[in-house]
């Protein structure tokens, strides 16, 4: 891209306060402009994914101190909040051990104080297993719309009572399609990045993905549904469409 061009498309995105992102010099990624009125630390200004042998690295880069901000603790599990960094993407969800075509598959790094959902770690290292929730944390989870949610709002999708679907090795034993692999984010100033093993990298040779910051609620009855996508704080396309490539 020309220089010249450069400078117009940066002009026209800070017009529109990153409704839209575009794709610059960064093969692949997303850069979106500043948003007015979005925290800093939840802003996001780029997000990518990269490989590197069969290690996929899951990046998203802020206007603030990424991680800087958690949700406060309630002392309930009901009504609780979960803030989070997720990366949706094309991926099928079989890729990680959940069933063909169960929806959307997204890639999360989340603190939620008032509950634990990596019983298989002890991430602050107390000997206790169950009481690290605030530490920020990672997940793949499956997405898909829900009225109960709220007009074209997200859910992590609910396991119906007596069902037994395929799940992960180091599913957590909530009733919602989640995985608590324990890959560990990398907080750095602005940026968190995360490191991914694939069994077969191939599966994100044509993949496509965005960039969300956003808050999750657990419902009021801790039914279903359990999880919901209660306030996005930014979209690094605006719209959702997934305009992201993994730059091979």
């Amino acid at each position: 891209m020309k220089p010249i061009q450069t400078a117009i498309a940066a002009a026209l995105s800070l017009t529109m306060l990153g409704a839209f992102a575009h794709q610059g010099e960064h093969k692949g990624g997303i850069k979106s402009a500043l948003t007015k009125g979005v925290s800093a630390p939840y802003d996001i200004h780029h997000t990518k994914i990269t490989t590197e042998g069969n290690i996929a690295t899951f990046h998203i880069a802020v206007s603030g101190k990424a991680g800087a901000s958690k949700p406060a603790r309630t002392g309930k599990l009901a009504g609780s909040q979960v803030f989070s960094y997720v990366w949706p993407t094309t991926i099928d969800p079989s890729t990680v051990g959940f069933e063909r075509g169960a929806g959307i598959l997204a890639f999360a790094v989340t603190s939620h104080p008032d509950f634990d959902d990596t019983p298989l770690y002890d991430e602050n290292g107390d000997g206790k297993l169950d009481n690290d929730g605030d530490l920020w944390h990672s997940h793949w989870v499956v997405l898909s719309k829900d009225a109960a949610c709220g007009k074209d709002a997200l859910k992590i999708v609910d396991i119906p009572e007596g069902a037994k679907p395929k799940l992960p090795k180091t599913w957590p034993g909530l009733r919602i399609l989640i995985d608590s692999p324990a890959y560990s984010p990398i907080f750095k100033g602005d940026t968190l990045e995360v490191k991914v093993p694939f069994d077969d990298i191939a599966v994100l040779d044509n993949a496509s993905f965005d960039g969300v910051t956003a808050a999750l609620r657990i419902n009021e009855s801790v039914h279903s549904p359990l999880v919901c996508v209660a306030n996005v704080f930014k979209v690094a396309s605006g719209n959702l469409s997934l305009p992201g490539k993994v730059d091979r």
